[in-house]
């Protein structure tokens, strides 16, 4: 009986075990609810949700330097409104009786590619010999024109962007075709001739924001 008596007393007065330690988990959960709660109940968005595309207004700035680069003679002479395209920097008619033709690659006898090559000549070949181009030189085709001679800035604008008169091209089409030889050609045209004067660089981060403004143009 006296043990009996001894070991109900040990349990009694025994110390309690220790609670478990909370989860890493928990205590991460529970500071990051009471930094939130401090914070007046909400997270801040990511930096990049803050930051807003391109307005209209600066949309059409762009576009600028957009037409600016487009009507170049360099652009231009080659996206003429009638059937002869256009030479020099003043944009006289094609010597020659060069013509479009029915693919805009010339006509029969007459094609682009019999002078011009797959690149442009060396400097000692001397002023005015054809340049060339690896894509092969060609103009748009007679039933998409795409005209950049001589129209103004909305029209031109309108124009670009409309696939039933551009080629069948989206903003993404259009985009990648900047990167093409005969487009880049503009900035290496060969000895004797002035590169477009806006920078490649500059006309691309102008095109990007036009287009990420929803491709605007002007009244």
């Amino acid at each position: 009986m006296g043990s009996m008596m001894r070991g109900l007393l040990t349990l009694a007065f025994a110390p309690a075990a220790a609670a478990p330690a909370p989860a890493p988990a928990l205590v991460l959960g529970v500071a990051i609810a009471l930094a939130v709660a401090a914070c007046g109940g909400q997270s801040r968005p990511p930096a990049s949700a803050a930051r807003p595309g391109p307005d209209r207004a600066a949309g059409v700035a762009a576009f600028e330097t957009v037409r600016a680069v487009l009507q170049h003679p360099r652009c231009q002479n080659c996206h003429p409104a009638g059937d002869a395209p256009l030479q020099g920097e003043e944009g006289r008619v094609h010597a020659m009786n060069v013509l479009r033709g029915p693919t805009g690659h010339g006509m029969a006898a007459a094609e682009c590619t019999t002078c011009h090559g797959p690149a442009n000549p060396p400097s000692n070949y001397g002023l005015h010999i054809p340049p060339g181009a690896i894509q092969g030189w060609h103009m748009p085709g007679p039933e998409q024109k795409l005209v950049f001679a001589g129209l103004q800035p909305g029209p031109l604008c309108a124009q670009i962007k409309d696939p039933a008169r551009n080629g069948g091209k989206d903003i993404a089409a259009l985009r990648a075709h900047l990167e093409t030889p005969l487009v880049t050609w503009g900035w290496n045209p060969g000895f004797g001739r002035a590169p477009v004067s806006i920078p490649y660089a500059t006309f691309l981060a102008a095109w990007e924001t036009w287009a990420a403004a929803g491709a605007p143009c002007p009244n």
